[in-house]
C-alpha cells in the first residue's frame, strides 16, 4: 500500500519521540545520526512536536568546541496513563505522567479471598477513581490505561487466560470498558514489566534482555529491543513452568518438578516450615512473611537455609535461560524478587555461573530491577505510552487531546 504524506509525517514523529523517550535528552544533530532522517526533516518534526506540547528544549550541552546543542526532552505533563497490576497478593493501581514518573499508587490485598473476574474489576475502577481523585483529574483526561495480568489476553475482546488465578477466557476488557471511558489495553505483566524495565530500568542500554518476574508465580520476558517501535521482540515464557527436577515436588499447573514448585514465594514459605526449627510467623499475608523471612536470614538457621536453596534454584532457572536465549543481561524482578534479591544475589550469580555454558556465562549480567514497588503497574502503563509512540505523539482514538499549554 502506498505510504501518504500524512502517513510519512506520522512515521517521522513516532521514530523522534521513540529515540528522545528511551535515550533522551537528545539535541536534534543527535536526532539526525540516530534516525537518518535529514536535517530539515528533523528539525520540522521537532519543531511539530514541541508546539504540541509532547517535548520541549531542556538547555544547553556542549559540542567538542562548537556551539552549544540544545538539548530536547519529553514532557511528562504532556498528559497521565494508569498502569493497573493484577496479582495474586494485590491488585494495585498506579497514576503515571507521560515519562512513567509515579504520580501515587492505591493496592488492594486479595490473597485468599478468590476474586472473580467482576470483582476484580470493580477493585480496578475504585483504585482508577482513588488516585485520580488524589491529584484533582478527571479520569476522562487520561490518555489510556494499561492493565498487567498473570496470564494471557486473546487480542480481539481481552478475554483473559490466567491460570493462577483461576480464570479462563475471563472477559477482562468488557467488564472494565463498563466504567472506563479512556482507551484501555490488557496484556500479559512480564511482558509489560519488560518493557518499563527496557525503557526506564535496568534493561536500559541492553541489547538481549530477559526480565524474570518473581512474585507467587514465576514468569520472564525476553527482548532484543528497547525501541519501543520494535516492540514486536518482546515475547514471554512460562519459565516458571520449565521442569529442573524429574519427579519432583507437585506444581500447581499438574506437572511436577517445575521451577514455581521451587522459588515461587508460597513455595518458598512452605518449603522452610518443613524444616527444623522453623519458627510461626508474626505475619499473615505472604507479602510480609516473605520479608519477614528475609530479616530473620540475616543470621544463621532454617531460615538463611532456605534463602540459600532458593538462590540455588533460581540460578539453575536462570542458566536455563541463558543457555536458551543468550541474553546479556538477565533482570530479576517482581515483588518477590525485590524482596528476596538483595540477600540472594550473590549465591544467584555463582549458582548461575556454574550451570551456564562457560562461553556464555560471560557475557551475561545478572541484576535486580530498579523500577521499585510500583514497577508491574508501571509495566502496565508502557501500554497506553505505546499507543501514543504508534500515532506519532498524537493520542490515541478515544483520549482527550491534551489541555493546551
Amino acid at each position: 500500500m502506498q505510504q501518504t504524506t500524512r502517513d510519512l509525517r506520522r512515521h517521522n514523529r513516532s521514530t523522534l519521540l521513540s529515540s528522545l523517550y528511551v535515550q533522551g535528552p537528545l539535541s536534534r544533530q543527535d536526532l539526525i545520526k540516530e534516525s537518518g532522517l535529514s536535517s530539515a526533516t528533523v528539525s520540522n518534526v521537532v519543531s511539530d512536536l514541541i508546539n504540541d506540547g509532547v517535548v520541549e528544549e531542556a538547555g544547553l550541552v556542549g559540542s567538542d568546541g562548537g556551539r552549544p546543542r540544545t538539548l530536547i526532552r519529553v514532557r511528562g505533563d504532556f498528559g497521565r496513563v494508569v498502569g493497573v497490576d493484577i496479582g495474586e497478593t494485590h491488585v494495585q493501581i498506579g497514576l503515571f505522567d507521560f515519562t512513567l514518573d509515579t504520580i501515587t499508587t492505591a493496592t488492594y490485598p486479595v490473597a485468599g479471598t478468590g476474586l472473580e473476574p467482576e470483582a476484580v474489576a470493580r477493585l480496578v475502577v475504585a483504585g482508577i477513581d482513588q488516585v485520580t481523585s488524589e491529584v484533582g483529574l478527571d479520569p476522562a483526561e487520561l490518555l489510556g490505561v494499561g492493565v498487567g495480568v498473570p496470564g494471557v489476553a486473546a487480542a480481539a475482546h481481552e478475554l483473559v487466560y490466567a491460570p493462577t488465578l483461576g480464570w479462563a477466557a475471563a472477559p477482562l476488557g468488557d467488564l472494565l470498558r463498563r466504567d472506563v471511558g479512556v482507551p484501555l489495553y490488557v496484556d500479559n505483566c512480564a511482558r509489560t514489566l519488560g518493557k518499563a524495565e527496557m525503557w526506564r530500568g535496568a534493561g536500559r542500554g541492553s541489547s538481549r534482555a530477559v526480565v524474570a518476574l518473581i512474585g507467587v508465580g514465576v514468569g520472564a520476558a525476553f527482548t532484543t529491543a528497547a525501541d519501543p517501535l520494535r516492540d514486536a521482540t518482546s515475547m514471554t515464557s512460562e519459565w516458571g513452568h520449565t521442569v529442573i527436577n524429574v519427579d519432583g515436588r507437585p506444581c500447581r499447573c499438574g506437572s511436577r518438578g517445575c521451577l514455581e514448585a521451587y522459588v515461587g514465594a508460597e513455595a518458598i514459605l512452605e518449603d522452610y516450615q518443613t524444616l527444623p526449627g522453623a519458627r510461626a510467623f508474626e505475619s499473615a499475608d505472604t507479602e510480609t512473611r516473605l520479608a519477614e523471612l528475609v530479616t530473620r536470614a540475616a543470621a544463621p538457621g532454617p531460615e538463611a537455609e532456605i534463602l540459600d536453596r532458593t538462590a540455588k534454584y533460581l540460578g539453575i532457572g536462570i542458566a536455563n535461560l541463558v543457555n536458551l536465549l543468550s541474553p546479556d543481561l538477565v533482570v530479576l524482578a517482581g515483588w518477590a524478587g525485590a524482596t528476596l534479591g538483595l540477600s540472594i544475589l550473590p549465591a544467584i550469580r555463582d549458582a548461575a555461573g556454574r550451570h551456564a555454558l562457560p562461553y556464555l556465562r560471560g557475557q551475561v549480567r545478572i541484576k535486580l530491577g530498579e523500577l521499585g514497588p510500583e514497577a508491574v503497574a508501571m509495566g502496565a502503563a508502557t501500554l497506553p505510552v505505546m499507543q501514543v509512540f504508534i500515532n506519532g505523539g498524537f493520542p490515541p482514538k478515544g483520549a482527550r487531546d491534551p489541555q493546551p499549554r
